[in-house]
Formats: structure tokens, sequence, C-alpha cells
């Protein structure tokens, strides 16, 4: 009985299939960050009014200018079609908010 010998790919074809193997995820990576940050934004527009409301104004009024910055950056990024750093920028800006409303729930000194 003769057995056939191993098929063995070339230099190329391992090659061509690697380089294709990088393309695709790339795309996949591309795909998946290519739509806006709708939610993330909202989330973040929705903290600030909440620590607003809570008096982070008065409270905590560097954590509430921070948040307001990044949510300014983002929506900057938002229309450079910047989605990933738009994304990062509304997290941070819903952080800080968060941080400022947690501040608005310490106990006030006595006046």
């Amino acid at each position: 009985m003769i057995s056939k010998p191993p098929i063995i790919l070339t230099d190329f074809r391992v090659g061509v299939a690697v380089r294709c193997l990088i393309l695709l995820l790339f795309s996949l990576l591309a795909a998946c960050q290519s739509s806006p940050p709708v939610q993330e934004m909202s989330d973040a527009r929705q903290a600030i009014a909440v620590a607003r409301e809570a008096g982070a104004e008065q409270y905590a009024a560097h954590e509430l200018k921070a948040a307001e910055g990044f949510l300014d950056q983002a929506e900057r990024r938002l229309l450079e079609k910047s989605y990933t750093d738009a994304r990062r920028n509304a997290l941070q800006a819903k952080e800080s908010a968060l941080s400022a409303l947690s501040m608005t729930d310490r106990p006030k000194p006595e006046q």
C-alpha cells in the first residue's frame, strides 16, 4: 500500500493565509468600534444632570467641571467620528459626575 505524502503548505500559502487572517482581525476590530457611543453619551449627560440637581455645583464644583469637560471632549470627538475617543471621554465624564454626586452625599459641616 502506497501512502500519500502529507500535504505541506508552501511558504507562499502560509504567508497569504497569515495576511488574510490579519486583515480579517483588523476588519472585525474596526466593525466593533465603528458605531457612535450613543448609550455612553446619554449616560454621561444623565449623570451630570443628576449631580447638578444634587448640588454638585456647590459641594463638588471641581469634579462637576471635570465631568462637563470630558463630555465636551466626547461631543467634539463624536463630530470628528472618532468614536473610540468619544466613548472613552463619555465614560470619564460619567465617572467624574458620579464622583461629584458621591461628594454631595457626604454630611455637610454645620454653619
